[in-house]
């Protein structure tokens, strides 16, 4: 019997860092994500293929179901292993998906290259806790850690306000008449998030509850705004509290202060995708500068 899953990848718009001391995260599911098809299979094994957005695959391993239930010490961290410790985990929250089971063929399909940072790992977090019939946010959890809003994200079709505790999920409406003024630029420098937490931590100032209300202040105003004006100007406030929380320059300052308009980051700062707020279409100004992949907000985000 043939099962299907997919989940929607992610960008997150407002929030980041302080979301994992209880701030308020505004983030939008996009329209590439990642697919994970289910075949029975024999030999109490796993034969998995993971495939890329060009159908080429990246990931191939025949995993036993033993090394799941018992998930051996490894003394260099890998894809199959980082592989097994999920499955493992979503093992010991519902043994029954394996213990019931003969073997399995696997398939999963990213319709995204795998360094645009959209969600490789939440939407296969997502998948798998949904064929194991297990809470996605406790496995991711268990197995990776982070905030979970890209969680939140794989799993709702519409943009989501999301925090830690108790891992609330919000269904928000963003939908204003500028968004052909919003645009997503590929930076091409991959982000290491683990790293990026821990300088935020390192560098969070002793006004944490200040900090977590001027955050959740500025986020309400970018997501209710207007006008492009309004939009823009919040915008451009949350990248300055957060520059002078990190003692980071903002994007804009480092690599594009030429710019007219406004640039914020996304998730870790310094890599993968960023926002850009323009009246102007920005496209040629990224390509004069090597920056080819650029997308308007309707071919990047799925519409509510």
């Amino acid at each position: 019997m043939k099962k299907t899953f997919y989940s929607n990848g992610k960008l997150f718009i407002a929030g980041e860092y302080l979301v994992l001391d209880g701030a308020d995260a505004f983030a939008l599911p996009t329209r590439f994500g990642q697919s994970l098809v289910i075949e029975d299979g024999e030999d109490k094994e796993i034969e998995w293929k993971s495939y890329d957005y060009n159908k080429h695959v990246w990931f191939e391993e025949t995993i036993s179901f033993e090394e799941i239930i018992t998930n051996p010490e490894v003394k260099v961290e890998n894809i199959k292993s980082t592989l097994i410790d999920i499955l493992h985990e979503a093992y010991v929250l519902n043994p029954k998906f394996i213990d019931e089971s003969n073997g399995f063929k696997i398939k999963t399909e990213l319709s995204f290259p795998r360094n645009w940072g959209l969600g490789t790992s939440s939407t296969l977090i997502n998948n798998i806790a949904q064929w194991a019939d297990v809470n996605a946010f406790t496995l991711l959890n268990n197995s990776f850690g982070g905030s979970g809003y890209d969680i939140a994200c794989a799993q709702n079709d519409t943009p989501v306000l999301y925090r830690v505790k108790d891992n609330f999920v919000e269904p928000v409406e963003f939908n204003p008449d500028f968004t052909d003024h919003i645009y997503f630029v590929y930076l091409n420098k991959k982000q290491n998030s683990k790293s990026a937490i821990y300088a935020y931590n390192n560098n969070k100032n002793h006004h944490l509850a200040a900090s977590v209300a001027k955050n959740n202040k500025i986020t309400h105003d970018i997501l209710h705004a207007k006008t492009l004006k309004e939009f823009a100007l919040a915008v451009q406030r949350h990248e300055i509290h957060l520059s002078n929380i990190l003692e980071m320059q903002t994007v804009k300052e480092a690599i594009f202060p030429d710019f007219d308009g406004v640039i914020k980051s996304l998730g870790a700062w310094g890599g993968d995708f960023v926002m850009v707020v323009s009246k102007e279409n920005p496209k040629e100004y990224f390509l004069n500068k090597g920056y080819e992949t650029i997308f308007t907000y309707e071919k990047m985000i799925l519409s509510n």
